[in-house]
């Protein structure tokens, strides 16, 4: 049997104010262009690094819309699929706080728009896909569970 490497992928569902932050990915995404979904990117690198998901998800935000987010990031979901790219990945998705910072774009290639989104906006939006539907709806839970 081959062994399968999976590309570790972080999501951050960040909330301000009951909104969430929600992005279009770029056209030059290979995969899902077009989607509303959340910010967020690959594990990279080979160093020792401790909270890796955690660091990659404050860094993916930063990169890709310019803000800072609190310490405290809650585990929402994981799951495993292959992208449109045939690259299998595992997918983990933090529920995150706004700390500071205005949101931009950081790569039009990567994001296309930017906005903040009320839960009834982002579960009707069309270009929402079921398993950010399926995530929202879990974060959803938590942010309510945690007071947020």
């Amino acid at each position: 049997m081959d062994t399968i490497w999976y590309v570790v992928n972080v999501e951050g569902v960040i909330v301000k104010d009951g909104r969430y932050l929600m992005i279009v990915r770029g056209e030059r995404e290979s995969h899902a262009p077009g989607a509303l979904t959340f910010p967020g990117g690959k594990v990279e690198g080979s160093e020792n690094v401790d909270n890796v998901l955690e660091e990659t998800i404050r860094r993916e935000i930063r990169e890709e819309v310019g803000i800072e987010i609190h310490d405290e990031v809650v585990y929402v979901e994981s799951k495993a699929f292959v992208a449109d790219d045939g690259e299998p990945v595992v997918d983990i998705v933090f529920l995150c706080r706004h700390r500071s910072g205005e949101p931009v774009v950081g790569d039009p290639g990567e994001v296309a728009a930017i906005d903040w989104m009320t839960l009834d906006e982002i579960l009707e939006h069309p270009k929402t896909f079921p398993w950010t539907r399926q995530s929202i709806l879990l974060a959803e839970e938590k942010r309510v569970a945690k007071g947020w």
